[in-house]
């Protein structure tokens, strides 16, 4: 089993997919995108999946192909739900370093356009708000180091994130 990957968690919009981009090509590592392996197993966009199989079904899918990501010195970029999934959550925590992204909510609003159209995984009822305050434990639970990314450029969280694992 490798330990050599670095996974990124956070909500959406904190910029995981986009550090995670510059963060492999800073580090020679190779970046996936989890939210786009789904979709390439499951045939359908996220939002395909939710509006097909409901948020409970969307999450287990999620959970069942994060659980069996099988790689190696890569960066990989979570969905921001990714941490519902509890054996999606132990295996990528045996198979490298777990880094939220940590953005405050304010941040987070302006940064967020059509949630909808992102395929961000929320109950009809839920605000941002709620899911944010729903989330955040999870992501303070599972992760080995904590970035906060309010207001420092890309650059700067790389670098912050390379400093912290000493690379």
């Amino acid at each position: 089993m490798n330990t050599n990957n670095i996974i990124l968690i956070g909500m959406p919009g904190a910029g995981k997919s986009t550090i995670g981009v510059v963060l492999a090509k800073k580090l020679g590592y190779t970046f996936i995108d989890s939210d786009l392996v789904i979709q390439e197993k499951e045939h359908m966009l996220l939002h395909e999946i939710i509006s097909q199989k409901g948020l409970d079904g969307f999450n287990e899918v999620e959970n069942k192909i994060n659980a069996q990501l099988d790689v190696s010195h890569s960066i990989i970029a979570t969905g921001g739900s990714v941490v519902y999934g509890k054996e999606a959550m132990q295996h990528l925590s045996s198979i490298g370093t777990i880094i939220y992204l940590c953005l405050p909510f304010d941040d987070l609003v302006k940064r967020l356009g059509d949630l909808e159209e992102r395929g961000v995984s929320m109950r009809p009822e839920q605000t941002l708000l709620d899911l944010y305050r729903e989330r955040t434990p999870l992501y303070e639970k599972y992760a080995d180091i904590t970035i906060n990314c309010s207001d420092i450029s890309i650059r700067e969280i790389v670098g912050l994130i390379a400093k912290k694992l000493n690379k």
